[in-house]
């Protein structure tokens, strides 16, 4: 499990190392421009998570596929991962062109939302790079060689870090852009990183004997099928959590300015440890489904629980430093020489200390998602995710923060109800399927390429 892990948990760091990146360099232009910044984030995360839900499906069936010794079924999964990714990727994009009227409708801070549209420009464009991206790590992981994907994705940390310097400052000779250049910095990283990746999985071993753009224009209707079937339970899933994450920004929005900034910055943290056990949870799909491929029920369960142990141990470590050091870790995101960074740093370490609380649940129901991916099992958790994140978090969250008078304090008592709750359910249903020694069905062979 450390062995998968550790490359897929190095790349997801990666990945948020770019966008804390892009919010400490964005919170250095005032808490205005990172509120606007932080509400078009959102727009923009809702439309990645879904299609990221979709295409999640890819390692679980390229997984399946490689565990069951059938690399033409390999093949035909990730070549229709680029076609879900461009059904999906096309109208999110025109739909991102609406985000400042999206955000009026939501009432959200005139002043924030004026800042907007700017940002919205360039940030649009770097959704097909990333979602394409996620489909070609997934194919890198099932064939158990994620640290291709690690390599490029840590090669765009300081890429990012330099453009972001260069544009939204107006250095090294470049104009200041501000947000727009946060935008043109972030698209600019995701076209180069998928280009890099794409080459290796292209022309290198082992991945080339898979041939994965082989007649890219012909279709694979029944993989293509399979893909949403899985995928979009998958999608409602994190639609579901990131949805209510989501919404609870434009709460924060309700309150001031000020509680969204703090709000962006205190998420912050809970997001870099969560990579952790989000690397943890494709590890654990990958390897459930190579399990799953061999018909070995025994190890697919092995699996999801070693990948629970090391989760849990991780975040309750991680716990522990956030409650010693909360205000050291919400200033590295601001200038505190601003006159209005002493509230907004207030807020954020007021935010901390309900992050600490919530961090071991947040590992668990993310590794039990991911290990019931491995099995097929998607339909029943996006049910159970439902009731936990807004049947129980989002009421707790709107219901302490303005008719129990808590604001902000409210909302991330909701997170805590929230990914509680579904830390237990989630882990109930791999311990109900693991009782049962539950493993889905293969495809039949076919002749198709």
């Amino acid at each position: 499990m450390i062995k998968l892990a550790g490359p897929i948990v190095a790349t997801q760091l990666g990945w948020v190392a770019m966008l804390t990146t892009d919010a400490a360099m964005i919170g250095r232009l005032g808490a205005v421009p990172l509120a606007g910044a932080t509400l078009v984030l959102m727009v923009y995360f809702g439309l990645y998570v879904f299609a990221f839900g979709v295409v999640m499906a890819t390692a679980t069936l390229a997984a399946q596929a490689f565990g069951a010794r059938r690399p033409r079924l390999v093949r035909r999964v990730i070549r229709q991962g680029f076609w879900a990714t461009i059904v999906i990727v096309a109208p999110s994009i025109a739909l991102m062109a609406w985000t400042p009227e999206i955000l009026r409708l939501l009432r959200q801070p005139a002043e924030a939302v004026a800042l907007s549209a700017e940002y919205v420009e360039t940030l649009k464009w770097s959704l097909a790079p990333g979602i394409a991206f996620v489909v070609l790590r997934n194919f890198v992981s099932a064939l158990n060689r994620p640290a291709v994907a690690m390599w490029v994705m840590l090669a765009g940390v300081p890429l990012n870090a330099a453009l972001d310097y260069a544009l939204i400052f107006g250095n090294f000779g470049l104009p200041r852009l501000e947000l727009f250049g946060a935008g043109l910095a972030t698209t600019s990283v995701s076209l180069v990183l998928f280009a890099l990746l794409l080459a290796v999985a292209v022309f290198r071993r082992p991945f080339r004997r898979y041939n994965i753009l082989g007649r890219f224009w012909r279709p694979d209707w029944d993989a293509f099928r399979r893909i949403f079937a899985l995928g979009l339970p998958i999608a409602g899933i994190m639609l579901l959590e990131s949805g209510f994450f989501i919404f609870t920004v434009f709460l924060m929005g309700w309150i001031s300015t000020a509680t969204v900034a703090a709000h962006m910055i205190a998420i912050q943290i809970p997001h870099v440890t969560f990579m952790v056990p989000m690397g943890l949870s494709q590890a654990a799909t990958v390897r459930v489904g190579h399990a799953v491929g061999r018909r070995d029920p025994a190890g697919a369960y092995r699996a999801g629980w070693t990948a629970l142990a090391m989760s849990l141990a991780f975040m309750a470590a991680v716990t522990l430093v956030i409650l010693a050091i909360p205000a050291s870790l919400a200033s590295v995101f601001l200038d505190t020489s601003r006159p209005d960074s002493a509230a907004v740093l207030a807020l954020a370490t007021s935010f901390l200390l309900f992050a600490a609380i919530f961090q071991a649940a947040d590992g668990v129901q993310a590794v039990a998602a991911g290990a019931l991916r491995g099995l097929n099992d998607t339909a029943v958790p996006m049910m159970l995710a439902a009731l936990c994140y807004w049947a129980l978090g989002f009421t707790t969250a709107g219901a302490l923060a303005f008719w129990g008078g808590l604001e902000g304090v409210g909302v991330w008592i909701g997170f805590v109800v929230a990914l509680g709750s579904a830390a237990v359910v989630l882990t109930w249903r791999f311990q109900t399927l693991a009782k049962r020694r539950y493993i889905p069905m293969m495809p039949p062979e076919r002749e198709i390429g």
